[in-house]
């Protein structure tokens, strides 16, 4: 299947919008790296492996271009980004799937703006988005989500209830990535 230069590039502003939360990290950058980047934006240089930079032609970029690909890459990611993950099967597509299925570890009484959601899993997820929600029922299974931005959320199974969460501790075993 042949994509267009600007798919394949949407598909790559998707994904690395959805590893943002996570790659967001690296003080461990080149100087040569540190050439392109913009205030706390990582730069497509630590956004993609070094393989990939060097297949897509990029390091044969002056710091300049790099610098003016990672403005312009703020810009798009910022303002139009959304609407092409939203509208594109293609860039939807390429976003990887990630839900977990697993119970709340009891005891458990909903959630009060900084909750810890214990799973069976051995996983630990904290509340990220404010608000509060009482719960009183023994089904405590729930699906975690990521959305097209990459944020986490938390749904109870039995009640439809969602809420924003993020990871704090993983099960032994589980990928660097997710």
């Amino acid at each position: 299947m042949k994509h267009s230069p600007a798919s394949v590039l949407a598909a790559v502003v998707a994904v690395m919008t959805a590893m943002l939360p996570m790659s967001a990290r690296g003080a461990d950058a080149t100087p040569a790296q540190v050439a392109g980047r913009t205030g706390d934006f990582p730069g497509i240089e630590k956004l993609m492996s070094a393989e990939e930079f060097g297949r897509a032609g990029l390091d044969r970029l002056t710091p300049e271009q790099v610098r003016a690909l990672n403005d312009w890459l703020v810009r798009y990611t910022a303002g139009e980004a959304y609407v092409v993950q939203s509208t594109s099967e293609e860039v939807r597509a390429a976003v990887p799937e990630f839900r977990i299925e697993a119970r709340i570890v009891p005891p458990f009484g909903g959630w009060t703006g900084q909750t810890l959601f214990r799973l069976d899993n051995g996983q630990v997820w904290r509340q990220r988005i404010k608000g509060r929600y009482m719960f009183d029922g023994d089904d405590t299974r729930v699906v975690i989500t990521r959305n097209l931005l990459g944020y986490y959320n938390l749904t109870m199974l039995s009640t439809g209830r969602a809420v924003g969460v993020e990871p704090v501790r993983k099960p032994p075993g589980a990928s660097a990535v997710d």
